[in-house]
């Protein structure tokens, strides 16, 4: 079970990784003027999500499910993190949202708005963190 709490580990730093820095490319992609710019951002948040952070979030989830399975692990954080882990994935499809509408040059919101959504991720991943280290209940 060792291995599987290993692998566990390492895609969900690959997900959160992703998660991290495609809103920071958006940031950078909002403030972009030109066309040549804007294909690059593009081409980069697209092999992000699909490359990396998709691949990432399902076997983060996988390897998740294979240990709780594994170890029968109950209690009041679990259930707290597994709330939280729903959340990232909602962030993770809203940033494949946020991908759809750069594709297609509708995007309607500011590099400021971008650096505030951007923090959403690293606040998961602090309190997930938390969670599964403390236990504090």
């Amino acid at each position: 079970m060792l291995w599987i709490k290993a692998l566990h580990i390492v895609f969900l730093i690959t997900w959160f990784a992703g998660l991290f820095y495609l809103p920071r490319l958006y940031v950078y992609h909002a403030m972009t003027d030109d066309r040549p710019g804007r294909e690059r951002f593009k081409i980069m948040e697209r092999k992000l999500y699909w490359g990396i952070m998709t691949p990432g979030a399902v076997l983060t989830i996988v390897f998740g499910v294979w240990l709780w399975a594994g170890y029968g692990v109950t209690g009041g954080w679990l259930h707290a993190k597994l709330v939280l882990v729903v959340l990232a994935i909602g962030y993770h499809h809203a940033c494949r949202s946020l991908l759809r509408k750069f594709e297609e040059f509708a995007n309607t919101r500011s590099e400021r708005w971008f650096r505030v959504f951007n923090e959403t991720s690293i606040l998961l991943f602090t309190v997930i963190v938390v969670l599964v280290v403390v236990k504090p209940f």
